[in-house]
């Protein structure tokens, strides 16, 4: 059973968040078990792609509108992932070194669906199964089904994976357009008010779809940025699946970043040392608590908290404990973040 699993992510590639952890380990595992399984994803201008070697397998140009686009299929030469990895490259559009934020990120990912479509389309091409994850290949689903260009691969299976349902990439009607040779009589299944909503697509038109776990499974009908109503409609086809760890990545006796290994069954006195090598390299003293975080910095991580957590904290134990905050994100909260340490002894 051939798979492609098709994400904006996937580690050690390019990671923001969850999304790359999972990319990164679920091929590998489903390779194990006999399974065909790849991953395609955006060409980024980072240290994984200079320090390993890869093919050109297929060029071609893609349409976006009427804008004739470039593209190359690079596929890594050894798998040295566990799984036969794909980047989708086009000069001057999916070619940087950010995951995210830039201001053409809409065209930057429908390119990439775009190009993913075209390339096993003209290659000629059968997948069992495509997975999409999140909203940045959530128009796959769709564009399979209703549009001319890819009617051969109509009856193509798809499952779509919701690693964070706040995020849309929704767009407006006035760049329909960009979506090629589409049976306009279908475009309801794009809409979500009043606009394109890449993510509300998918689950209208994927076979299936998975959430990281059972419990956002019925967190999405509660609070999804207002996607609320759809999945409460089209529960019936979701199925929650909580999310592992890569034991052979997460391994504390085997893991190059940590300064000491220890053994998951002992942890206490390599926990110690490591604490040691963390507060030498930021000059905290070893002898007070350290709480730390790491994650991205925006609503949805509870991040708006921790400005006033470590307010109260500081005021109430006064230099008995310390704060190491590792992420990006929200530029108020960064810069909130940054004015307590400024401000703090």
């Amino acid at each position: 059973m051939r798979i492609y699993h098709l994400s904006a992510e996937c580690y050690p590639v390019a990671k923001v968040g969850g999304l790359a952890d999972v990319v990164g380990a679920l091929p590998k595992y489903q390779n194990q078990a006999g399974l065909d399984a790849a991953v395609v994803m955006p060409y980024y201008n980072r240290k994984f792609v200079h320090e390993n070697v890869f093919d050109t397998v297929f060029r071609a140009v893609t349409l976006l509108g009427t804008r004739r686009l470039y593209f190359e299929i690079l596929k890594e030469r050894n798998n040295v992932l566990g799984f036969e990895l794909y980047l989708v490259k086009i000069p001057g559009l999916i070619d940087r070194q950010e995951v995210y934020m830039y201001p053409d990120e809409n065209d930057q990912f429908l390119a990439f669906q775009l190009a993913f479509l075209d390339w096993i389309s003209y290659s000629q091409q059968s997948p069992d199964i495509i997975h999409c994850h999140d909203h940045h290949s959530g128009l796959v689903p769709f564009l399979l089904q209703n549009s001319r260009l890819y009617e051969r691969l109509a009856g193509t299976a798809t499952v779509f994976t919701i690693h964070n349902g706040q995020y849309h990439g929704a767009f407006g009607w006035e760049r329909l357009p960009l979506l090629p040779e589409i049976d306009l009589t279908k475009t309801s299944l794009l809409d979500w008010s009043g606009g394109i909503n890449p993510l509300a697509a998918a689950v209208k038109c994927c076979k299936k779809f998975t959430t990281v776990s059972p419990s956002y499974l019925e967190e999405l009908t509660i609070s999804s940025n207002g996607l609320e109503y759809l999945f409460y409609l089209e529960r019936g086809k979701g199925v929650g699946i909580i999310n592992g760890i890569d034991t052979e990545v997460w391994n504390p006796d085997t893991d190059p970043m940590l300064p000491v290994h220890f053994a998951a069954a002992k942890p206490d006195a390599g926990k110690k040392k490591n604490k040691e090598a963390l507060c030498k390299q930021f000059d905290l003293p070893l002898d007070k608590p350290l709480i730390s975080f790491i994650g991205r910095l925006v609503l949805e991580k509870g991040a708006d908290l921790i400005a006033d957590a470590i307010e109260l904290t500081l005021k109430e134990h006064k230099g008995e404990v310390s704060f190491l905050i590792l992420g990006a994100g929200d530029p108020q909260m960064e810069k909130i973040i940054a004015c307590i340490k400024k401000t703090s002894p």
